[in-house]
């Protein structure tokens, strides 16, 4: 009973991982208890995985990336709690990666995940220009699931150097005509990105910053909501108070990236 009414998320943690604080900030303040675990203590069994109901990979740079962007996380993963993970999303669970936590999901094959016994079917790639961004970019919804439900848009900071979403065309028509592009890069006055730097920040395909599986479990998303909670972490956020102030409106405490945090919580009431 008490797994039902006191969902908790487990943030997980390890060498080169360095966001796992703003998400467990960001999940309490929408209402969600959670856990820091280092990958090594779940091997160990001193936390199970059984005892959540979410699982977040947050960003950073997992074993500095040495053998690619996530991978050597993944392969952790996969070799010691591939088992648990499977029995995890057999119920009613969620899986959220960021950044990093999604090049550690796309390495798994947990996203697009058509078949999760099939090998990976996506890669974030090096960015286009080949450099780290480091940037805020507007993101639109693309679908209207959990993750996305009453969202106009998302403001926030992108920081990786290999977010270049591609895959095949085949996977690609699939994921459109099923609806699992949770979001994408668009302009400010959200139309499309096109593809166009800085609005695409990495030259990712058909301008997709996020993307679920199959069933709608696990989110993939490439930019940090995490990162900007506070309105005062909006990049213009001088420009908004000013704008606020003239039109004799009160000023927001947070920012609109909370709704998300907010709907992963909902989900489980």
């Amino acid at each position: 009973m008490a797994r039902a009414n006191n969902p908790r998320a487990l943030i997980m943690s390890g060498y080169g991982i360095n966001s796992e604080m703003e998400t467990q900030e960001a999940l309490m303040r929408a209402g969600m208890a959670s856990d820091i675990v280092h990958i090594n203590d779940l091997i160990a069994g001193e936390k199970t995985l059984s005892d959540y109901r979410l699982m977040v990979f947050p960003g950073g740079f997992s074993y500095g990336d040495d053998t690619g962007a996530g991978n050597a996380y993944a392969n952790r993963v996969r070799n010691n709690l591939w088992s648990d993970v499977k029995e995890f999303l057999a119920g009613d669970n969620l899986v959220l990666g960021i950044c990093n936590g999604f090049q550690i999901l796309a390495n798994l094959g947990l996203v697009p995940a058509f078949d999760r016994d099939r090998p990976r079917e996506i890669a974030l790639m090096p960015n286009r220009k080949g450099v780290l961004e480091c940037r805020f970019v507007t993101l639109k919804p693309a679908a209207d699931n959990l993750w996305t439900k009453g969202i106009s848009h998302l403001y926030c900071p992108v920081s990786h150097g290999e977010g270049n979403f591609y895959c095949s065309e085949e996977t690609l028509k699939r994921i459109e005509r099923e609806g699992m592009v949770a979001f994408r890069y668009s302009r400010d006055d959200l139309s499309p990105a096109g593809g166009e730097y800085p609005y695409n920040p990495n030259g990712a395909l058909a301008d997709i910053a996020g993307v679920t599986s199959a069933d709608g479990k696990v989110l993939g998303l490439m930019p940090h909501p995490e990162r900007a909670m506070e309105f005062v972490n909006l990049y213009d956020w001088p420009v908004r108070k000013e704008r606020l102030k003239r039109e004799k409106k009160p000023l927001p405490t947070e920012s609109m990236n909370m709704r998300f945090f907010r709907n992963i919580v909902d989900s489980f009431k």
